[in-house]
């Protein structure tokens, strides 16, 4: 069975988000004009492209995936393809948890919209994560059985990057060692770190090593590597399975855009790896699904 862990889902509200912002604002629909001039299909209404990624889950047996609101706000768009298939798609929400109303969204996301895990992305939304309203949202997370998902490291968004939107981020702020004293206070919140720290992988495994409930995830080509040379992403499982053991380690693979859809080149990749390594069943059970069910639930 595989579970991925890591999706993105660029629903129309995205697109029209990105639209807002580029100069001039775009004419036509946001969501129908960016895709086409990116080369991708427009994702229609939240429940068509609900379909659309069931449908590939499907084709490449994957049997469920969370799937993540990928800018603020979005968190409809995201319930809605919840609701459509429950079963098969765990929802996540991007929240700035410093906003006005970030404790109001965060309590709808994981209360009447049935999400599983609040998004930070400290970085790019310019706090520091011993800011009171992170707090906040661990409580909540924690009332909630919900997961915490903290983007660490390099932050890179490729569609801003395509469209020539900047993207303006302090990296500083995503230090892993900063979640320590969250995860400390929260011990039955899951927290994940995706990418492996994104380039502080020293970090990442020593803020999972100190807290349990610390996991990291697997998802991207993991692009970071290029600042430690010599270092491979082989070399990343071996210490990341060494120090952690496989129980707190989430296979993802990135996903965001059609026709692209599941990247399967990621999931042979990381395969590939785990047969070089030696890695038994009972491990890789834990890794692509079992880690899943336990952070998020099961349907």
């Amino acid at each position: 069975m595989i579970n991925d862990a890591h999706c993105h889902f660029f629903s129309s509200r995205f697109f029209a988000t990105l639209g807002s912002q580029t100069t001039p604002p775009l004419p036509d629909d946001p969501a129908v004009a960016i895709p086409e001039r990116l080369g991708w299909q427009p994702p229609g209404d939240p429940q068509a492209l609900a379909d659309r990624w069931v449908s590939e889950l499907d084709t490449h047996g994957v049997a469920r995936a969370a799937v993540m609101a990928s800018v603020l706000g979005d968190e409809t768009s995201v319930a809605a393809a919840v609701r459509r298939h429950p079963d098969r798609l765990v929802g996540m929400t991007m929240v700035d948890p410093t906003a006005a109303d970030a404790g109001t969204r965060v309590l709808r996301a994981l209360g009447a919209d049935r999400l599983r895990c609040v998004c930070l992305f400290p970085a790019m939304h310019g706090y520091a994560l011993d800011h009171d309203s992170v707090d906040r949202v661990f409580a909540c997370a924690a009332d909630a059985g919900a997961a915490v998902f903290i983007h660490c490291g390099v932050l890179t968004l490729g569609v801003r990057r395509k469209l020539g939107l900047a993207t303006r981020v302090d990296i500083r702020l995503g230090d892993p060692l900063a979640i320590v004293p969250l995860a400390s206070r929260y011990p039955g919140v899951p927290v994940v770190i995706p990418h492996f720290g994104a380039g502080f992988l020293r970090e990442a495994l020593m803020a999972a090593d100190l807290c349990p409930n610390i996991y990291l995830d697997t998802s991207s080509s993991n692009g970071w590597l290029r600042y430690l040379p010599g270092l491979s992403l082989a070399d990343v499982f071996r210490q990341t399975l060494e120090t952690l053991g496989p129980d707190r380690l989430l296979f993802g693979t990135d996903s965001s855009f059609f026709p692209r859809g599941w990247q399967q080149p990621v999931y042979d990749a990381q395969m590939s790896i785990l047969d070089d390594l030696g890695i038994d069943a009972a491990a890789r059970t834990q890794i692509l699904a079992s880690n899943f069910d336990r952070v998020f639930g099961t349907p």
